[in-house]
């Protein structure tokens, strides 16, 4: 990650890619989530999951996300000017996340604008992607996030 102390809007440029961790997934971790959020039988019972398209448990994709995001508030959000997120505008599962699957994910900087209403902020566009371990994506989220301006 870069070297800054604190992410401000004027850091950010279209095109940037900021790496933001790694976590390996553990299947206590994917059996507990989904029993308590999406309790489908490929996330919970190994038996249905071995008889399943999937040969085995998986994710949710709502941990991923999950996951994903306590990545980014971890090592990144928490370095920045963030207030926020007025929404996404889509979200992907392009690969089963699998126990022992080590996730790294990073964020692309799409678009920035200056907040024509509000002279504090910007809003930046990203795209966020997790990869496996074998570098195949796994996961993206496309959404928006406000930032604060550099104090003068």
């Amino acid at each position: 990650m870069a070297e800054l102390k604190k992410w401000y809007f004027e850091d950010f440029a279209a095109g940037q890619t900021i790496e933001v961790g790694t976590r390996t997934v553990t299947e206590e971790e994917i059996i507990d989530f989904a029993s308590k959020f999406d309790p489908q039988p490929f996330h919970v019972d190994k038996d249905a999951a071995a008889n399943s398209i999937y040969g085995g448990i998986i994710a949710s994709g709502w941990h991923t996300c999950s996951m994903m995001m306590r990545m980014m508030v971890d090592h990144f959000l928490r370095q920045s000017s963030s207030m926020g997120s007025p929404g996404v505008d889509e979200i992907r599962w392009l690969k089963p996340v699998r126990a022992g699957d080590t996730l790294s994910v990073s964020t692309t900087i799409l678009e920035t604008r200056p907040s024509t209403s509000k002279p504090d902020r910007g809003v930046i566009m990203t795209q966020w992607q997790a990869k496996n371990q074998h570098g195949e994506v796994v996961a993206t989220v496309k959404g928006m996030g406000m930032y604060g301006r550099r104090p003068q």
